[in-house]
């Protein structure tokens, strides 16, 4: 089994040398914390994320925090404002242990507290059920979903301006969403919950996954707005908040990137429907990534943001269609890309 976050902890004296000053700031101010926390009585508590795998192993997904005696079982559906999700001190490289199907596995987490393991295991297709505990925590139940040997089709989404209407400037995104985010605030983009959720039933047994640049603070939210808005379920992939151990602060472009790139190596049979907006970065990702895996990209749609939506974000991107290849379409709403997309799935 294997860990992978880009918030990893480096484990030579020589990379804890070069880890960014911001990275290293922030470790000596969580340290205090936690130490002044578990003086108070404070214990580690599990939230739990949707996972993915295959038959043969799962991608285990978490977040470990320091909550008060008595309230360490926190569910994903449990509300809770975006800025105490953000206030919530993480532990620092937890250990985690994990219940699949009987057998017991032991996974660690990285410097924010964020679990993000593989982990072998023999399960058949479809959702199943994982039990998380940390530090004699109470154990939580976490779904997952795995894809058969014989699935061929996948989506990934975006969240931001994709599938919710942000209307907010992009470099006050990431604050709005961890400080004040209720899943209340957000409007779904008309027709896209019908858009995936169609398409998912369409192809029986396909993984949905929503790659967001969203915090993982937020995931809780996040999963409450999908459910509620009819979303077909799904992980959520996000990132961690703040500086990574080379740089002052998280790139969401190497985020989705990265994680691109895991899909087309973990699952070599599966070819991807892509969604996305026009607002500045997702079709050159797409783009780049149907140049790299051609005959892993069955389609891919981006929702066209409208033009205060397109200020706010800093303006389209210079990427248009009519190439050869997997079709690309193009609308401001759902039931238009389903429409244009009909027949060709």
């Amino acid at each position: 089994m294997k860990a992978s976050d880009d918030r990893s902890t480096p484990s030579s004296d020589a990379a804890l040398q070069i880890r960014h000053f911001a990275a290293r700031v922030e470790d000596s101010v969580q340290l205090r914390r936690q130490r002044r926390a578990r003086r108070r009585g404070r214990e580690a508590a599990v939230i739990p994320f949707t996972g993915y795998g295959s038959t043969t192993w799962i991608r285990v997904l978490a977040r470990i925090v320091l909550a008060e005696p008595g309230r360490t079982t926190v569910k994903p559906q449990q509300k809770v404002r975006g800025w105490r999700s953000f206030f919530a001190l993480s532990v620092a490289e937890p250990t985690v242990e994990v219940e699949i199907d009987g057998m017991r596995h032991t996974v660690t987490g990285d410097r924010g507290g964020v679990v993000d393991a593989v982990v072998e295991v023999a399960l058949s297709p479809g959702w199943h059920t994982i039990r998380l505990s940390s530090e004699g925590s109470d154990p939580v139940e976490a779904p997952v979903f795995i894809v058969g040997d014989d699935i061929d089709f996948g989506i990934v989404s975006d969240i931001d301006d994709t599938v919710m209407v942000t209307a907010l400037p992009r470099p006050l995104v990431a604050a709005w969403n961890t400080f004040v985010l209720d899943e209340h605030a957000r409007t779904p983009v008309p027709g896209m919950a019908v858009f995936l959720e169609r398409t998912a039933r369409e192809h029986p047994g396909s993984p949905v996954i929503y790659l967001s640049t969203g915090a993982w603070n937020v995931a809780p939210t996040l999963t409450r707005f999908l459910s509620r808005n009819l979303y077909p379920a799904g992980a959520l992939l996000l990132t961690d908040w703040g500086p990574t151990h080379d740089r002052f602060f998280r790139s969401g472009r190497e985020h989705k990137r990265n994680n691109l790139e895991r899909f087309a190596a973990d699952f070599p049979a599966l070819r991807w429907l892509l969604v996305g907006d026009d607002g500045q970065h997702d079709e050159s990702l797409y783009r780049d990534f149907e140049e790299r895996h051609p005959d892993r990209v069955a389609a891919v749609a981006i929702r066209q943001l409208s033009p205060s939506e397109a200020v706010l974000a800093g303006g389209r991107s210079k990427l248009s269609g009519g190439h050869e290849g997997a079709p690309w379409v193009y609308a401001d709403n759902g039931a238009d890309l389903l429409d244009q997309l009909d027949g060709k799935l």
